[in-house]
C-alpha cells in the first residue's frame, strides 16, 4: 500500500500506520485523512490483519489540523465540505487501534488519538486543544470525547484554555494508557497490539464494539448489548477451542471463526 502521507508497514499480524508529514508536524490535511482511512479500511477488511498501530514520529504524533486548508473558507463551505465525515469512519473500524504518541498531539491531532482505543505516550508527549487561540472550538469530537475521557472539569481546562498538558497529566486524567521513554513508545505500543492480536479475533471485535457502545447508549441499554455479544460468540469455533484448551491445559488455537 502505498500513499503520499501515510506509510503503512506490517509485522505480523499488526498493521502500522505512520501519519508522515514530518515537515509540518504531521499536520491533518484532507488527502492525509482520505489516506488514513482508505488504509484502515482496506485493512480492516483483511483476516491477516488483527490489530493496529498508528504513530506519527518522536517530534509529533499530529500538531493538528492543516489551518491552511480553512483559513479562509466560510460557514457554508465548511458545511458544504463536511470533512469531519471522514473521522466518523476511523470509529467504525471494527479492529482495536492503539494510539503511539510522541511529541505533539494538538488539536486535530489529540482528537485522532481519541479516535484510537488506547493510547500509549512517550514521556515528550503533549496533549492539548489549542482551536480556542485560533478563534474556534474542537470539531472532531474533542469537547466530546475529552469530557468522556478526562471529565468535565479537566475537559473545560484543556478546551477554554488552549493550553499543552503533559503525558503524566493526561496519565493522571485517563486519557493515555502508559508513558514510556521516547525510545520505546512505539515497540511498547507494537508489543501491545501483538499480545491483543493473539486472542481470538471474533471476541476482540466484539469486546471492542461492546465498549464503545458504552458511550451511546444507557447503562440498561448497554449491558443488554453486551450480553447479545456474549451469546453470539457461543456460535463460534474459537469459543469452543477456548473453552476446551482451558479444561484440558493446554494453549488454545484459534481459526478466528
Amino acid at each position: 500500500m502505498t500513499f503520499a502521507n501515510i506509510a503503512v508497514t506490517r509485522d505480523g499480524a499488526v498493521a502500522i500506520l505512520q501519519l508522515n508529514r514530518p515537515k509540518v508536524l504531521n499536520a491533518l490535511n484532507m488527502q492525509l485523512m482520505d489516506e488514513l482511512i482508505s488504509a484502515f479500511q482496506e485493512l480492516d477488511n483483511d483476516d491477516s490483519v488483527l490489530c493496529f498501530v498508528l504513530h506519527g514520529n518522536e517530534k509529533a504524533f499530529a500538531a493538528g489540523a492543516d489551518i491552511k486548508e480553512m483559513a479562509e473558507a466560510s460557514a457554508a463551505e465548511m458545511i458544504a465540505r463536511d470533512q469531519f465525515t471522514r473521522w466518523d469512519k476511523i470509529r467504525k473500524v471494527k479492529k482495536p487501534i492503539i494510539a503511539a504518541v510522541s511529541g505533539f498531539a494538538l488539536g486535530g491531532g489529540c482528537e485522532l488519538a481519541m479516535h484510537c482505543d488506547i493510547i500509549i505516550a512517550s514521556e515528550s508527549a503533549k496533549f492539548g486543544q489549542p482551536e480556542i487561540n485560533i478563534g474556534v472550538i474542537p470539531g472532531a469530537g474533542g469537547t466530546q470525547r475529552l469530557t468522556r475521557a478526562v471529565g468535565k472539569g479537566a475537559a473545560m481546562e484543556m478546551v477554554l484554555t488552549g493550553r499543552m498538558f503533559s503525558a503524566e497529566d493526561m496519565l493522571r486524567a485517563g486519557l493515555v494508557n502508559k508513558i514510556v521513554p521516547v525510545e520505546f513508545y512505539l515497540t511498547e505500543a507494537v508489543a501491545l497490539a501483538k499480545e491483543i492480536a493473539s486472542k481470538p479475533p471474533v471476541a476482540v471485535r466484539l469486546a471492542k464494539d461492546a465498549i464503545l457502545k458504552a458511550f451511546d447508549t444507557t447503562i440498561e441499554t448497554g449491558l443488554e448489548y453486551e450480553r447479545k455479544n456474549f451469546y453470539l460468540l457461543f456460535a463460534t469455533e474459537d469459543m469452543r477451542e477456548g473453552m476446551k484448551a482451558f479444561i484440558e491445559k493446554r494453549k488454545p488455537e484459534w481459526k478466528g471463526k
